[in-house]
């Protein structure tokens, strides 16, 4: 699950990371109120679940408050399109409206979790402001990381030796290494996937505060966190994702025209890497998972076709819990309760499958029955086409 930046900002500073004071607003005449109320220059920042906003007009300093009321006019309501949105863009809904700050340097602090090592790793960069993953790319020797491991927490000296590689001024190491381990807190504590500040400034008063901040949740530990659960803004996420969620189906959206339905997120995983293979382009990944019942194929059903691109569905399922007999009686019944209307393709593997093969094949409903993975690609990419 994804958070806006102003949400990040406050879960943050519950755990004593240092944010610039500001407010967050929905109309032009909020942000003229806190403005007016800061009595300072401000920034007037989009409010969207994308980076990129600075470059895309969505980010803009405000001397007055005359002028934050003018420039929120402007941000609020408009569709932004950055490199993290794609050509669609993401309509602004509200504002963030927060101090300046006297900048003497932008630097980056990133928290992810490491999979080869099976640990969370901390991450800083003397490129702040830039995206990391150009740094990375291009100079990844700029990266500091530092592995966190389970049960231990960031400790002191690491985070001292992030700083000293920081080149962060003596007089403020140690404000830096608090500021971190803040970070790595809030981060273990909340769940988190991604913990990220960028950029990470030192001020010319030497103060550290994180000028813009990013976090991500594991949808899986959501349930200990109630305080975190509503900060979901449904309206941030694609429409057939937040459908799908409800009837606990895994489901993104792709730009393809091949439907995929299929039990297991590895074997949805080959399913696409077979489809792109054949020739074809997957238009989502969609796993019902090991114990889908017919309500669920009927709306993983729903959900495909919602799709207008979709031209061909391919259901791949390999019949362990889910007996492939049940899952073809589901498929059955889902396909006429929603009057499917593009070809589809279905490879059954495991339990009971030549009983499942029998029923699609007796259905009397346009169904093509394949023998294996390769022809089962093959097969619906030449239908989509």
């Amino acid at each position: 699950m994804k958070i806006h930046e102003y949400q990040a900002k406050q879960i943050l500073k519950s755990f004593g990371v240092a944010v610039p004071e500001g407010k967050v607003a929905d109309s032009a005449e909020g942000a003229y109120a806190i403005a007016k109320e800061m009595g300072r220059e401000v920034v007037v920042k989009a409010q969207i679940h994308a980076g990129g906003r600075g470059k895309a007009g969505g980010v803009k300093i405000a001397k007055t408050p005359e002028e934050a009321r003018s420039v929120a006019a402007t941000i609020l309501g408009k569709k932004l399109i950055t490199v993290q949105t794609g050509p669609e863009g993401q309509l602004v809904r509200r504002i963030l409206v927060e101090e300046t700050l006297p900048v003497e340097r932008e630097l980056y602090l990133g928290i992810v979790v490491d999979r080869a090592n099976a640990c969370p790793v901390f991450m800083a960069s003397s490129a702040g402001g830039m995206e990391i993953e150009k740094v990375a790319e291009e100079t990844p020797e700029l990266i500091l990381r530092e592995t966190i491991r389970p049960g231990f927490g960031l400790q002191p000296f690491q985070a001292r030796k992030l700083a000293f590689g920081l080149g962060i001024p003596a007089a403020s190491l140690p404000q830096a290494a608090e500021f971190m381990i803040a970070l790595y807190k809030a981060f273990e504590a909340s769940d988190a996937s991604l913990a990220e500040i960028n950029p990470f400034v030192l001020t010319k008063d030497g103060r550290l505060l994180a000028l813009d901040a990013k976090m991500n949740f594991d949808d899986n530990a959501l349930y200990r966190h109630k305080d975190i659960q509503p900060l979901r803004d449904l309206a941030e996420e694609d429409p057939l994702e937040v459908e799908a969620s409800k009837y606990s189906l895994n489901y993104i959206k792709l730009d393809g025209n091949v439907g995929c339905m299929v039990n297991g997120a590895g074997l949805a995983m080959a399913t696409m890497d077979i489809i792109k293979y054949a020739g074809g382009n997957p238009a989502n990944f969609l796993d019902v998972g090991g114990g889908a019942n017919a309500e669920q194929v009927r709306h993983a059903f729903e959900i495909l076709l919602s799709d207008k691109n979709v031209r061909a569905v391919l259901i791949n399922i390999f019949g362990g819990i889910l007996r492939c007999d049940v899952l073809a009686s589901g498929v059955v019944e889902a396909a006429r309760a929603v009057s499917v209307k593009v070809p589809v393709v279905v490879r059954l593997e495991g339990t009971n499958v030549q009983e499942g093969q029998r029923i699609l094949r007796e259905s009397g409903l346009n169904f093509t029955v394949a023998s294996g993975m390769e022809d089962a690609a093959e097969r619906v990419v030449a239908l989509a086409r």
